[in-house]
């Protein structure tokens, strides 16, 4: 644990909200995803945030020390941090789309879902592998 920069993992946790803020924002794909989903406007507004908001970065921070711990070795740069971070990404699209296949969801919502998985992890890693 001597080779990870704790606060970049935490770093790395906020910026996952931080690109979702950006990913799923009227500027990106914010109409697109909600009518591929079938969320009405109602629904987003029902949504508890603390849970919701809470549990994500919760889990972006537990991801976030896995990438950390892939990427402690000494002679980590920036990119290994995104090559380690879009290699871990293909687990998490495969994982994605098999779900999402038996859900019957669109390639649509696919797309942009797993575009964000692999922006996020791409970041993350170029985080912890230039914030050594």
């Amino acid at each position: 644990m001597e080779n990870i920069n704790h606060l970049a993992v935490f770093v790395c946790a906020v910026t996952s909200l931080v690109v979702g803020a950006l990913w799923w924002s009227p500027l990106m794909f914010a109409k697109a995803w909600q009518r591929e989903t079938g969320l009405s406007d109602e629904q987003l507004k029902n949504v508890n945030p603390a849970k919701t908001f809470g549990l994500s970065f919760l889990l972006a921070y537990l991801v976030s020390y896995n990438l950390a711990f892939f990427l402690a070795a000494p002679g980590t740069d920036w990119k290994w941090g995104v090559t380690a971070g879009l290699l871990a990404a293909v687990w998490a699209i495969a994982m994605y789309v098999i779900i999402s296949l038996f859900e019957q969801r669109s390639l649509k919502l696919m797309l942009i879902n797993t575009g964000y998985i692999a922006v996020y992890f791409a970041v993350i890693g170029f985080i912890l592998g230039i914030w050594r």
